[in-house]
């Protein structure tokens, strides 16, 4: 760990710790933004670690849930941000920065013709599918059971049923939702293009678009499934909506698309392209993107979204200096080695321990699942043992590694000191987990 920073024992709590997280179980619910245990407050980040208010130090694979893939605090973002907002830090008027992002965005990814930004992935994922509703005039959408696309009604649903329900029946994953918003959702299994197949073909004349990360949580598309999502989407004249949120300039600088070779026609982008600002895009087809243009629709077509930070210069800036650096020779190389690297140490580490599990993902985005079947679908992951998992991720916790319940996010600022900490970590909890 750095030297020049005090580690500070995982059960220590200092004053200031306790008081700061004392304040936010009185005045937020639960005590947290809704994102992550309420007990763990950072102070700061740099690189590839970050410091919670204890004093306390972490190799950082949450990376502020993947928009740090350049690391926290990377000098040249930093720089570009400040350099702008000491000229104002929105508008609500075009500003250079955002054009040049959308220019940016257009070039790099492959289905973007146009693009329109927003403030969150959420957002995104809700306006694409408004989108394509208004380019086919149908209503229903096809997501995939265990699929995330934000927090909006349509969204939520069948991301994590506690009971698998029947396909295409979607389940409501939180309150609040109406139910007729069950009646515009079709839910279909991850990795199964037979039965994608049959529900496009039953509903092609009422289903306006079908979403999908192609790269779905934490699991791969098996082979042949983009492709055949593809066609069967064409082939029925249906819009394919590809999640980018997560997967768009991290598995390559072209994203999911240029990684698995498969084009959408819309797709959404977030967390990498604000370099950790808010702010998300959605960007496809000019036939499909013209419904937010009303000279070119016309009253009836025309797809009304309005946001006060959207294509915010400070985000924009922010975003255009992280793609600089993406760009720049052997950086995906790099990130892709840090993490085939993890990946293949810690299937290694639980394989001679003895313990069942499955490393699951892409050398950027991975975890590991406690079963010893492969997973290939949402109900593939119900089958890990959870308790092991939350009980490894505590460990780790302790150890100074901080992750997600269920990724972990690779950077390109990780160093092979990050690594050998992170084994030598994996190697602790795991003797303890085993025994």
């Amino acid at each position: 760990m750095r030297r020049e920073t005090k580690i500070v024992d995982a059960q220590t709590e200092t004053e200031v710790g306790q008081e700061i997280v004392a304040k936010a179980k009185r005045v937020l619910p639960g005590g947290t933004f809704g994102n992550f245990a309420a007990e763990v407050v950072i102070r700061e980040g740099k690189a590839g670690r970050v410091w919670d208010e204890n004093g306390k130090e972490y190799v950082d694979y949450l990376l502020g849930s993947g928009p740090m893939l350049v690391g926290h605090a990377h000098p040249e973002v930093t720089e570009a941000a400040q350099a702008q907002i000491a000229k104002g830090t929105t508008f609500f008027a075009n500003n250079r920065l955002g054009i040049e992002l959308a220019e940016a965005i257009v070039e790099a990814v492959p289905c973007a013709e146009q693009v329109r930004f927003v403030s969150s992935g959420s957002e995104a994922d809700l306006y694409a599918m408004r989108a394509a509703r208004a380019f086919t005039r149908r209503d229903k959408i096809l997501k995939f059971e265990g699929g995330y696309h934000g927090m909006s009604d349509y969204s939520l649903m069948s991301l994590a049923p506690k009971r698998s329900g029947n396909f295409p029946m979607p389940v409501p994953d939180s309150a609040g939702i109406p139910k007729s918003v069950r009646d515009d959702m079709i839910i279909a299994p991850f990795n199964d293009a037979e039965v994608v197949a049959g529900l496009v073909k039953e509903h092609r004349d009422e289903l306006a678009g079908v979403i999908v990360e192609p790269f779905q949580r934490i699991i791969p598309p098996a082979p042949g499934f983009l492709p055949a999502l593809r066609k069967i989407t064409a082939d029925n004249g249906v819009p394919l909506i590809f999640d980018e949120v997560v997967t768009g300039f991290r598995l390559a600088y072209g994203g999911a698309q240029e990684y698995y070779g498969v084009v959408p026609d819309l797709c959404t982008l977030g967390k990498v392209i604000g370099g950790g600002f808010p702010l998300a895009a959605i960007a496809g087809r000019a036939e499909i993107m013209a419904h937010f243009d009303k000279d070119k629709v016309g009253d009836e077509n025309f797809l009304v979204q309005i946001g006060t930070l959207s294509g915010n210069p400070v985000a924009a800036a922010a975003g255009l200096a992280t793609m600089a650096i993406l760009r720049r020779p052997g950086a995906y190389e790099r990130i892709h080695a840090t993490g085939r690297e993890l990946m293949a140490a810690l299937g290694e580490l639980l394989k001679v321990a003895g313990i069942p599990a499955q490393i699951s993902g892409e050398p950027p985005l991975f975890d590991v699942v406690f079963t010893d079947e492969p997973v290939r679908d949402y109900r593939g992951t119900l089958r890990g043992d959870a308790d092991k998992m939350r009980r490894f991720n505590t460990l780790l916790r302790e150890r100074g590694i901080l992750k997600g319940e269920s990724k972990y996010y690779v950077s390109l600022a990780h160093t092979p000191e990050d690594v050998r900490f992170t084994i030598d970590a994996w190697k602790s909890a795991i003797e303890v987990l085993k025994a």
